[in-house]
């Protein structure tokens, strides 16, 4: 068990004793070799936290290659509120469309460094786009470093009142002669 704390409208917090729920990449994932298509300036001083992150993902198309959709940034750190919640910041929220029309809502929560992927902020990021695009389709999405060039990416549901990881890739940002024939055959069987 470990304790959380929960917005309850603007301005009320309250703790909240949960059971223990962790989003953490799994470490015996397989990575998926991606072309790196970052800018080489924004390498060149991109730092290690949650904006350097963001700009990878974004650069190099990350959601549209997870989700199988085209997805756009819509809005970078959307500060709002939310009924029943109180404020609330999502990281940057994008929309998508897939192969059939269907449009979704797609909240990023990224992390870098040492810092954890939280359930309370997707519990939060969930909320706020069902209430704000309630039209949409909600997948929630959160984005961790592994290491600089090693990004693990996260859809997330609630299930039962919890968080749950619906789907877990780790994606590896290489120059584009990085990535062999053999990767390309191994990638066609999974």
């Amino acid at each position: 068990m470990e304790w959380i704390i929960e917005g309850r409208g603007r301005a009320l917090y309250c703790f909240r004793l949960v059971t223990e729920n962790r989003i953490v990449p799994n470490d015996q994932l397989a990575a998926i070799k991606v072309p790196d298509a970052t800018p080489e300036i924004v390498s060149s001083y991109a730092l290690s936290d949650e904006q350097a992150l963001l700009a990878k993902v974004r650069y190099n198309r990350l959601l549209d290659v997870f989700l199988g959709q085209a997805t756009y940034s819509l809005q970078n750190h959307l500060r709002t509120t939310v009924q029943d919640l109180g404020q609330v910041e999502i990281d940057e929220i994008y929309v998508g469309i897939d192969k059939r029309g269907a449009q979704f809502v797609l909240p990023v929560q990224a992390k870098g460094g040492a810092d954890h992927l939280s359930v309370v902020q997707t519990k939060q990021d969930i909320a706020c786009c069902q209430e704000k695009f309630p039209y949409l389709e909600c997948r929630a999405i959160s984005a961790q470093f592994i290491s600089t060039d090693l990004i693990a990416l996260f859809e997330l549901a609630i299930d039962d009142g919890m968080v749950k990881i619906v789907e877990e890739k780790h994606y590896k940002l290489v120059p584009g002669d990085q990535i062999t024939a053999e990767d390309l055959q191994s990638y066609a069987r999974r």
